[in-house]
């Protein structure tokens, strides 16, 4: 399934502008390697010895993995990468969540990098069509991911569930934008001292 959906963005000086959101070619992977890559290697980046290509042959193959990317002016702002099976929420075992694999935005548009960034928003939008795209999946909005240590404080920004320290995932912290299903509120209302 290929997509592509007209999305926002903003500049350096914060006025909005035009971009695609569209699932992951080979000349995205290609764009990776020519125009990311070289740039990353020389940071102190934790994802900068990412191989995209790799990711995408090794998780993207895997049944439910969706790759998707930011363009704007043909050229790449940010890449994602979600699974859409196999994952449970870590507050109720029995719903499923969408799982971030793997989020990056390109070198330019990270602070760390070049301040200012030339775009803004590029990560966050991607998570926002992953609780989209968790929404279309009838999971609710539910989506996880492992951040990385420099990436916990964007995913605390966005308003996700820290849970902590996942001793099976590199020591990574978990994060999860969670809600309540309607079942899980109408049991909490109960007061089953009542009942007897």
């Amino acid at each position: 399934m290929s997509i592509e959906y007209p999305i926002q963005i903003q500049s350096s000086d914060r006025q909005s502008v035009d971009a695609s959101l569209c699932s992951v070619n080979e000349s995205h992977l290609e764009q990776f390697e020519r125009c990311w890559k070289p740039m990353l290697i020389e940071t102190v980046e934790e994802d900068r010895y990412w191989e995209w290509s790799r990711k995408q042959r090794t998780y993207g193959a895997r049944p439910g993995a969706e790759t998707y990317a930011i363009v704007h002016n043909q050229m790449m702002q940010g890449l994602m990468l979600i699974e859409t099976l196999g994952y449970r929420s870590w507050f109720a075992s029995n719903r499923r969540i969408l799982y971030v694999h793997s989020l990056a935005t390109a070198p330019w548009n990270r602070p760390s990098i070049q301040n200012p960034p030339r775009y803004r928003l590029v990560g966050s939008t991607l998570m926002e069509f992953a609780r989209y795209r968790s929404e279309e999946l009838k999971y609710d909005g539910l989506v996880g991911v492992h951040a990385l240590l420099q990436a916990e404080e964007f995913y605390r920004r966005l308003g996700m569930i820290d849970c902590g320290v996942d001793s099976e995932k590199e020591q990574l912290v978990y994060f999860e934008w969670y809600k309540p299903s309607v079942r899980e509120n109408w049991e909490d209302e109960i007061n089953w001292e009542d009942e007897d």
